[in-house]
């Protein structure tokens, strides 16, 4: 008689520690694991499900005396970020340890624009007091507690009427302002070194592109997107759209690509090459959108809506992938993406700065090797079966604050009364009589050069 024996070594199975890991075997052979999907799918299933009971995004908020109008984060300084309030005060935050290290006392009216400089050193303020006044930042102490301090501005520049936006030069000492007209500034010069106007009756808001630093966007309040080229002193073109601009973002990855905010409840990518036809048309908001700014990976952007909500989009994604609000978080008029892409900050009318994290769900503090791998497979997991209708349920799903559901719900309604309107129209006429127009090139009027 034949007997098989399993002959193992006790030394080899036996834990020296109750710390160590045991030792598992398996065969990976496909034949023997006939359930492998089954239990793949159900491991994703329950994934989704963990991903939504943990996605906890609001972290902090931070008070001020008066709503946020604007925001800036510091390039140089992970935990720093500035803030200006509707009563001319401007806070310098250490994020980390959530306390105010300057308060900026300088405006007397409500501060539109706020801009840091590329070394981190100094930023600058544009107000609808006709002012733009440039400060020192200061670098956060290591020692605790709050360092609230009044500080004075460096130098004041004077206009000639209020200021609407400003953004400071990428590559040396000058910055754009935006009010009547765009204008240049040095910071050793109290008068413009150069004005642009091509049509508008105030600008709304102005960014420099961060990969060709003298190139520039503005938008008006003439419904139009500006570009203009300051090696040449000349706009390059301009593109009207049907509803008005309010803030513009360039791409940091891709130089050519920026996303306009705007008063139709949508966010439309351009690429500057080709402005008449967007390259994406994102929408969830259902009222006018704010601000917006792109993560420094450039795979996303935040953007925050009168609606009082903060939605996360991909930079080409048509629909938000999160959606943040609370009860008490009111109009929406600043976002700005941390230095590290992990942390989401919105400024509101509520006179509160948030702090959310940009994965709803993720685990803060070091993670163990084991932790990450767990994560990882999880993500992996949903990822593969993202497709299948209870994943792609779980993981889409949002809870909404009611006025949000119900006028998104109408909004629903009327879009499509207006489908099924062009439809008859269609229809009833001669072939080829009806011109359809993409959601993309809808909204363009014009192109100008």
């Amino acid at each position: 008689m034949k007997v098989k024996a399993i002959n193992r070594s006790e030394e080899e199975f036996t834990r020296e520690r109750s710390q160590d890991l045991r030792k598992v075997h398996k065969n990976l052979d496909p034949s023997l694991h006939p359930f492998e999907k089954a239990v793949e799918y159900t491991r994703a299933l329950n994934a989704a499900k963990l991903d939504r009971v943990f996605a906890k995004p609001f972290l902090a908020s931070l008070p001020h005396d008066d709503g946020i109008t604007c925001l800036s984060r510091n390039p140089r300084r992970l935990n720093s970020l500035l803030a200006g309030c509707a009563d001319g005060e401007l806070r310098i935050w250490d994020i980390a340890a959530q306390r105010p290290l300057r308060k900026l006392l300088g405006h007397t009216a409500e501060v539109k624009g706020v801009s840091i400089t590329q070394d981190g050193d100094a930023c600058v303020s544009c107000s609808t007091d006709c002012t733009v006044k440039l400060w020192k930042v200061p670098f956060a102490p290591g020692e605790a507690g709050p360092l609230l301090q009044s500080e004075r501005p460096v130098f004041e520049f004077r206009g000639k009427g209020a200021f609407r936006g400003i953004d400071h030069h990428w590559g040396r000492n000058s910055f754009a302002t935006a009010g009547p007209q765009v204008d240049i500034w040095d910071h050793e010069r109290s008068e413009p070194v150069n004005s642009f106007t091509w049509g508008a009756d105030s600008i709304m808001s102005v960014r420099f592109n961060p990969a060709e630093a003298d190139v520039m966007a503005t938008a008006g309040s003439d419904r139009g997107i500006a570009l203009y080229d300051l090696r040449t002193s000349t706009p390059i073109r301009k593109l009207i759209m049907q509803t008005k601009t309010n803030s513009i973002a360039w791409n940091p990855m891709e130089a050519f690509n920026f996303t306009a905010a705007n008063e139709d409840c949508c966010l439309y990518t351009y690429d500057m090459r080709k402005l008449q036809s967007a390259t994406c048309v994102h929408k969830d908001f259902v009222s006018a959108v704010m601000d917006v700014d792109y993560s420094p990976t450039g795979r996303e952007f935040v953007a925050g809506s009168y609606d009082r909500s903060v939605r996360i989009f991909s930079h080409n994604g048509g629909h938000s992938k999160e959606v943040y609000h609370t009860k008490r978080m009111q109009r929406v008029f600043a976002v700005r993406f941390s230095g590290d892409g992990s942390y989401v900050f919105s400024g509101s009318d509520d006179m509160n700065v948030r702090v959310w994290k940009a994965q709803s769900s993720v685990q803060m503090g070091t993670l163990l090797p084991r932790e990450r791998q767990r994560h990882e497979y999880q993500q992996a997991l949903v990822e593969r079966y993202k497709h299948l209708p209870d994943v792609k349920r779980i993981s889409r799903h949002r809870h909404l604050p009611t006025p949000i559901y119900k006028a998104a719900k109408l909004r629903r309604t009327m879009t499509e009364a207006g489908n099924k309107k062009q439809s008859n129209r269609i229809a009833h006429s001669a072939p080829g009589s009806v011109k359809i127009k993409s959601a993309r090139k809808k909204k363009v009027v014009a192109e100008m050069e």
